[in-house]
């Protein structure tokens, strides 16, 4: 028999342990349920921007100038209802049809592919039915996420559903415009509203699609008016986060302080990393000259283009966008796949598998470093065919920021000694 003085020892101790413990998500706001989604990813085609890696990305190492990127579309399917949604399509595979003024990118060469089938017909091999598709979730409205003459293939009461700022001016009203008529003809267009959400995640305005906690849109501005991403729970407590365009290269999202910890990079990937990553270009507290230490990196190795030309319409909102995401990402329950990341093609398990079991299946181990890998096709992290010279990352840090206008946020990316290199000659 316990004493009066063991008992109250012992007491506190088992209603600490009869207490639920918070899980991780409810931290970020987001309300517990038990409704879910499923996940399945295509990988529609792969494209190669030539001369165009600084319209995304700083710093461009010397002979990374070329940017070959995949684009990923999204089956969602409501488990609760079994109802399925699209997001996000990819590309139509005639691109001569498109608009003048992204048509001509093609005609040039300056962004180039092989021949692939798109997403209706990825669907149909793989036997889904058009006809089952509720509605299609643009992340935006640029030529490689809405299908183009894709939705002319899907009935007309698929729903198209975007952020509530999409400019839908069409061509050749608009001569700027990815849309043209053939993309909304037919079909019932939903802006979500963000202005009056009435949930906030991890500072993120967010819209339970469903009402039942399985699928959030998330409201992340900055890559194009009215972008928006997706948060999907795929069991109660789990969740993969889809970022569409918020970013377009991990390492503009990768490594933060809180990642580190929470995945730490494996001891092969670190081995290499510590003398592929050139110290000219990228630094940290512990690293040396030739010997780049990624374990005390606590700032993603890249900013977001703001050059004349870049992809970001507004690279400030769409950095806070990166940040507040990077949050998600850093957290142990929320797996973030972008819609263009070249680091896990030939990882990232594709239709008719499914992404929703990514925790047991330790997926997120397996491909959140992959990019710092010098034989992954991601990697930027080193010149190619050029001297890693203190010339050349002074030429870098000039490209990231001029002399008289240094942005902060940059400066802080560089993680450079920025008085050294923008001294006057």
């Amino acid at each position: 028999m316990l004493s009066v003085r063991a008992a109250r020892h012992v007491l506190p101790l088992a209603l600490l342990i009869a207490v639920p413990t918070l899980a991780r998500f409810q931290d970020f706001g987001i309300p517990p349920s038990d409704a879910t989604v499923d996940i399945k990813a295509f990988n529609v085609a792969n494209f190669t921007l030539n001369n165009l890696t600084n319209v995304f990305l700083n710093p461009v190492l010397p002979g990374r100038e070329d940017l070959t990127l995949p684009m990923h579309a999204f089956l969602v399917e409501h488990k609760p209802s079994q109802k399925k949604f699209m997001f996000d399509l990819g590309m139509r595979n005639d691109p001569q049809n498109l608009p003048p003024a992204f048509a001509g990118f093609f005609s040039s060469n300056t962004v180039t592919f092989d021949a692939f089938k798109d997403i209706t017909e990825l669907l149909q091999d793989g036997g889904v039915s058009l006809n089952s598709i509720e509605g299609v979730f643009w992340s935006h409205a640029h030529f490689d996420h809405i299908g183009k003459r894709d939705m002319s293939k899907f009935p007309n009461n698929t729903q198209i559903i975007v952020g509530g700022k999409t400019d839908l001016s069409l061509f050749p009203d608009n001569p700027k415009s990815d849309l043209q008529g053939s993309d909304l003809n037919g079909h019932d267009v939903v802006k979500l509203d963000f202005d009056s959400a009435k949930l906030t995640f991890a500072g993120m305005k967010a819209i339970d699609q469903f009402g039942d906690g399985s699928f959030y849109l998330l409201d992340t501005p900055g890559h194009l008016t009215g972008h928006m991403s997706a948060l999907a729970r795929v069991t109660p407590s789990s969740f993969i986060v889809l970022g569409g365009d918020t970013l377009h290269h991990v390492g503009q999202l990768r490594p933060s302080g809180a990642f580190q910890d929470t995945v730490p990079c494996p001891g092969d990937l670190l081995a290499d990393a510590r003398s592929a990553i050139s110290t000219d270009f990228f630094w940290s507290a512990k690293t040396t000259p030739g010997a780049f230490d990624l374990p005390s990196r606590t700032q993603p190795f890249f900013a977001l283009s703001d050059v004349s030309g870049s992809f970001y319409a507004d690279p400030v909102a769409a950095t806070l966008s990166v940040d507040k995401l990077a949050a998600f990402d850093a957290d142990a329950d929320f797996f973030t796949v972008i819609a263009h990341d070249r680091s896990i093609l030939g990882t990232l398990p594709y239709f008719p598998d499914s992404l929703s079991t990514w925790q047991n299946d330790g997926l997120k181990a397996k491909t959140a470093w992959l990019f710092v890998d010098p034989e992954n096709p991601a990697f930027l992290l080193s010149p190619v065919n050029a001297s890693s010279t203190l010339d050349a990352a002074y030429a870098a840090c000039v490209q990231m920021c001029s002399k008289k206008e240094a942005r902060s946020w940059m400066r802080s990316r560089a993680e450079v000694d920025w008085d050294t290199f923008m001294v006057d000659e």
